[in-house]
């Protein structure tokens, strides 16, 4: 896929229709995982299933605007992590678009990437707003632990947030991957960019 295909964003009925659909599924991994208290958060499968089928910059939107409603309907922290759902979204579109997600090994590699750079992301938040903590009682736990051991905040932290980011990001990789694979020709068509993406 060509740079102008990667980031163009169109108003069609195809991406206004995919954008709430993102939300929902997103809403609902988020629910579903808090519900369970689960130690990932499932509430980016849809927006890297947007990215999937309509570049980085739907799924952007997508996660951005599952953010703010998230925030308005159940749990204001997420109003502070938009921003981290909008690199999920581009890092997710920008992998799509060179191939990382047409083989195992490869989905397997974007889950790591995606989580990595969520991760650098959203430390720098959860300290300046939440004094470090992530709110994911699992993550939580482990910060707790290693701030008992004198390690800095900014490292505590960070290893807080990918100890649950990663192996979230493998599973929402793969989930919305199986989902994607699933979905009829005709509709993988109206959001074709090019053979690559059509073959995933």
């Amino acid at each position: 896929m060509d740079k102008r295909n990667i980031w163009s964003f169109r108003f069609t009925t195809a991406s206004l229709v995919l954008i709430p659909v993102a939300i929902g599924i997103n809403y609902l991994g988020k629910l579903f995982a808090n519900i369970l208290k689960l130690p990932l958060w499932l509430d980016s499968i849809g927006t890297i299933l947007a990215s999937l089928l309509a570049g980085p910059i739907v799924g952007a939107v997508s996660g951005a605007v599952n953010n703010i409603i998230f925030g308005l309907t159940a749990d204001p922290i997420s109003f502070v992590y938009a921003i981290s759902s909008v690199a999920i979204g581009l890092v997710a579109g920008i992998l799509a678009a060179k191939g990382w997600f047409d083989s195992f090994g490869k989905m397997l590699m974007a889950g790591l990437v995606i989580g990595v750079s969520v991760a650098i992301v959203s430390t720098p938040l959860n300290i300046i707003f939440w004094g470090g903590q992530t709110g994911n009682l699992w993550g939580d736990a482990l910060f707790a632990l290693l701030m008992a051991q004198g390690m800095p905040m900014w490292l505590a932290s960070f290893l807080n947030e990918i100890t649950v980011d990663l192996p979230d990001k493998l599973v929402t990789v793969f989930v919305s991957t199986i989902i994607f694979r699933r979905l009829p020709h005709q509709l993988l068509h109206m959001y074709r960019h090019d053979d690559k993406i059509e073959t995933l």
